[in-house]
């Protein structure tokens, strides 16, 4: 099991990300500021930092120089609400191996941890989710039910990967909202139900069941 640091000082973001990423089957440990990270990381154990700039006691641009300067070759997440060009270029040439801007889609840090990793639990052991007839192949994107292949959007796919981690059990729209879209959903939003709406056309509806007051279940 791959194990992520989570460098980041706001609480709420670093929970969501560390249960997306332990959902995704993933060991993660959270520190709230540079000096720690910096130390953390040094000390070896990690397969990948997913990393703020904006930390308290030492930013995130001198975690990664320092680490990077003193050969620390763990892949690097770079994970902040600074979204200019610049900044974005003193990540990368810093030594990045990605940088995503805040608000963000945890579908997309997902998938851009699954590609810097390259590990067996991602990609390897698990190259696809089945059940029953149906399967999602997560190298090549591609859904089917039986020998016909499903065609669905990149969000439809997020939706199902999703359901089909979570086989039987029931996930509130809020947690779908969480994994599909992102931290800063909006609670209010009926898009959790357009979506599921427009899978039900392409996989079969009763596939999907609506439990009343709860949420979604994949039957």
């Amino acid at each position: 099991m791959s194990r992520i640091l989570i460098a980041e000082d706001d609480v709420h973001i670093a929970s969501f990300v560390g249960k997306g990423l332990r959902a995704a089957g993933y060991s993660t440990e959270h520190v709230a500021d540079g000096e720690t990270a910096l130390m953390m990381a040094r000390e070896g154990g990690f397969d990948m930092v997913v990393l703020d700039i904006g930390l308290p006691s030492m930013d995130g641009f001198t975690v990664l120089r320092q680490l990077r300067g003193e050969g620390v070759s763990t892949p690097v997440v770079v994970l902040t609400a600074r979204d200019s060009v610049r900044d974005t270029v003193a990540g990368l040439e810093g030594g990045a191996n990605d940088y995503m801007t805040k608000p963000f889609q945890f579908a997309e840090l997902l998938a851009r941890v699954r590609l810097r990793l390259q590990d067996d639990v991602s990609i390897g052991a698990e190259s696809s989710l089945v059940l029953r007839d149906l399967s999602l192949d997560l190298r090549s994107r591609r859904a089917q039910i039986g020998d016909r292949v499903v065609d669905l959007t990149a969000r439809e796919f997020a939706l199902l990967e999703v359901f089909l981690r979570h086989a039987d059990q029931v996930l509130s729209r809020e947690q779908i909202l969480g994994q599909v879209w992102g931290y800063d959903f909006d609670p209010a939003s009926n898009v959790v139900d357009v979506y599921v709406r427009a899978l039900r056309s392409k996989i079969g509806a009763e596939r999907v069941e609506t439990v009343r007051g709860m949420g979604y279940r994949l039957r």
